[in-house]
């Protein structure tokens, strides 16, 4: 081969950009972003109710403590990947204190810049490129960007509303069991708020052992559980740890989002193939935000019983909104957890045939409110936008009216967009 056979091909440019940066995640973030701009320039005010951020800091006790270990000049070497030994032992205190579930401080729990972070490397730290992992949809979106990265195979176990947004694990084909590395699930979920029982957990474990398939449970909406509800750790189920590991977050349970902190709590041998990966591409998280997180492990673990923490202000939120909706003409089920309304679109739009993105964007362009589309978080979220409950009673009240509104106007609307119907 003459060397002139293997140059570029001069006549295009090079796009400097990654195929599989089109694979990673939904576009609809970032156009949602577009259409409020758009919106706010032609005069609306805009509420929010788009991005799962929590509106509210952390306790002023955190952020005490989180400014006094800033100012210690000592506090600002590489911080380690695997995490304090100190954090490390406060979150295994958690773990017992929360769920009843014993881990090993020292090999058994990773720190993390959050629990995306761990969601987004662990891939690539215990798979082989072209193998196969089972993930949800609808599902967090870097749960299949992440496999896109790693480059491991998808397989989507639909969540249907038929079945209450349960997975059928029965559903999965003995093939697809084989083939899998691992499988990922979220109870509570994000977008949808499905909850497990210990029933479900155990029957999950049964089949991973069996198939020897990891299983990667998301548990960040641990302390955003109502009516009585408490999210359970799979770390519940005996012997799980053996086949099962488990990302906890400080985001949403301790208002600490900005602080990037979370850690991965489970199977041995995964988690130290994660701190392995890491090792190579990160220093740790900054030592005062892990000395912070203990501090907010040790309140929750002096609070009472009764004392829902960042529980009670979402329950509250979902009550006024989900109400306030009904009375604009919207019926929206009540979830039993999280920051998240999953809703399905009100019955006119779906005679008149419009997709969740089409219904999205003409709310935002007409009334100022901001949702995020179904199908952002996969095929099976058509028909349905997402409502996150992070702005204060009188917003959501107000945000329900400005629907209630535009619901109303449903039979004869004005096209902002030249999007197809559908």
């Amino acid at each position: 081969m003459e060397w002139v056979d293997i140059l570029p091909n001069q006549t295009s440019k090079r796009s400097w950009r990654a195929d599989k940066l089109s694979q990673i995640g939904s576009s609809i973030f970032a156009e949602v972003s577009e259409w409020k701009q758009e919106a706010f320039q032609e005069g609306r005010h805009i509420i929010d109710l788009s991005i799962g951020s929590p509106d509210r800091g952390p306790s002023e006790d955190i952020r005490e403590v989180l400014s006094q270990e800033a100012l210690k000049a000592d506090n600002y070497t590489y911080p380690g990947t695997r995490g304090t030994m100190e954090f490390r032992e406060q979150s295994a205190a958690w773990m017992l204190h929360r769920f009843g579930v014993n881990v090993n401080p020292d090999t058994e729990i990773l720190a993390l810049m959050g629990s995306q972070d761990g969601l987004s490397h662990l891939a690539q730290a215990i798979c082989n490129p072209r193998d196969v992992a089972i993930v949800p949809n609808p599902g967090y979106p870097i749960y299949a960007g992440a496999l896109a990265i790693a480059g491991v195979t998808p397989w989507y176990l639909p969540l249907k509303e038929e079945f209450g947004f349960v997975p059928d694990l029965e559903s999965i084909p003995e093939e697809i069991w084989a083939k899998a590395t691992f499988i990922l699930l979220n109870f509570p979920g994000n977008p949808i708020a499905v909850r497990a029982d210990l029933a479900f957990f155990e029957k999950l474990v049964g089949l991973a052992k069996k198939w020897d398939v990891l299983i990667v449970h998301d548990l960040a909406y641990s302390e955003m559980g109502f009516d009585g509800y408490r999210p359970m750790s799979i770390l519940q189920v005996p012997g799980a740890i053996d086949i099962a590991v488990e990302f906890h977050s400080f985001s949403k349970s301790f208002n600490m989002a900005g602080c990037r902190i979370g850690f991965l709590a489970g199977h041995e041998g995964a988690v130290s193939a994660l701190r392995e990966y890491k090792s190579n591409i990160d220093f740790g998280v900054f030592k005062p935000v892990q000395i912070a997180a203990v501090h907010a492990l040790s309140q929750a673990m002096a609070s009472a019983d009764e004392e829902q923490g960042v529980a009670s202000l979402y329950e509250q939120r979902r009550d006024v909104l989900v109400a306030s909706l009904a009375e604009a003409g919207w019926v929206v089920p009540k979830p039993q957890a999280t920051m998240f309304l999953w809703a399905r679109l009100p019955e006119a739009f779906r005679d008149l045939q419009w997709s969740s993105r089409r219904f999205a964007r003409e709310l935002l362009l007409e009334t100022g409110v901001a949702v995020i589309p179904g199908d952002a978080f996969g095929s099976e979220g058509e028909g349905y936008v997402r409502i996150a409950l992070v702005q204060e009673e009188a917003a959501l009240r107000e945000a329900a009216l400005r629907i209630g509104t535009f619901i109303q106007g449903c039979n004869s609307p004005a096209p902002r967009t030249s999007e197809p119907l559908s």
